[in-house]
């Protein structure tokens, strides 16, 4: 598999870790790192960078439709399995682990709505409190979350009670990781 693109256009794309907005321009080499949960994680001479699903296609001769996947809405119908489903295709754009197996989801809350939907809220902590990735990761999840049929309302809190450990992450996670 090809890992090095050369940009094609100038595209927006998330610092790592810091979360700042920046532009790749045209013309940049970017070697992919990662490609789960539906983005794109390169690294170039200014850093390593996040692109979403949409500026992938700029990555010339990058094959977008293995992006789609992952970051396809879960279809059926309502279920917390399908909410638990949803969020197993959320990344840290740095850990080749779904957010789930990270350990990093501590709480969902379902709660019936008075017109037969659903109210989701979801706390979730990050590996480092001083990740400026964490709000770009929670969004990805309310966003996949939100996108479940019959929901009508999805929260997703940053919490910091208690700390994570690696001691969170799941046995699939650990073997993924190489830890096991």
């Amino acid at each position: 598999m090809k890992s090095e693109y050369v940009l094609s256009r100038a595209i927006p794309a998330t610092l790592i870790p810091a979360g700042d907005a920046a532009t790749l321009p045209a013309g940049t080499s970017a070697h992919v790192m990662q490609t789960l949960g539906g983005s794109v994680t390169v690294r170039t001479d200014r850093g390593l960078f996040r692109i979403n699903r949409e500026h992938a296609d700029a990555l010339n001769g990058f094959d977008v439709a293995k992006l789609a996947v992952a970051s396809e809405p879960v279809a059926g119908e309502f279920s917390e399995a399908a909410v638990w489903a949803a969020m197993k295709t959320c990344f840290d754009p740095e850990i080749p682990v779904n957010i789930v197996d990270l350990g990093l989801i501590y709480d969902l809350s379902v709660e019936p709505t008075p017109s037969g939907g659903h109210a989701l809220e979801v706390k979730m902590t990050l590996t480092a409190q001083g990740c400026g990735m964490g709000p770009v990761i929670a969004e990805d999840a309310r966003q996949k979350i939100a996108a479940l049929p019959t929901v009508e309302s999805a929260k997703v809190h940053i919490v910091w009670d208690p700390i994570w450990t690696p001691q969170m992450i799941s046995p699939a996670g650990r073997q993924a990781l190489g830890l096991e």
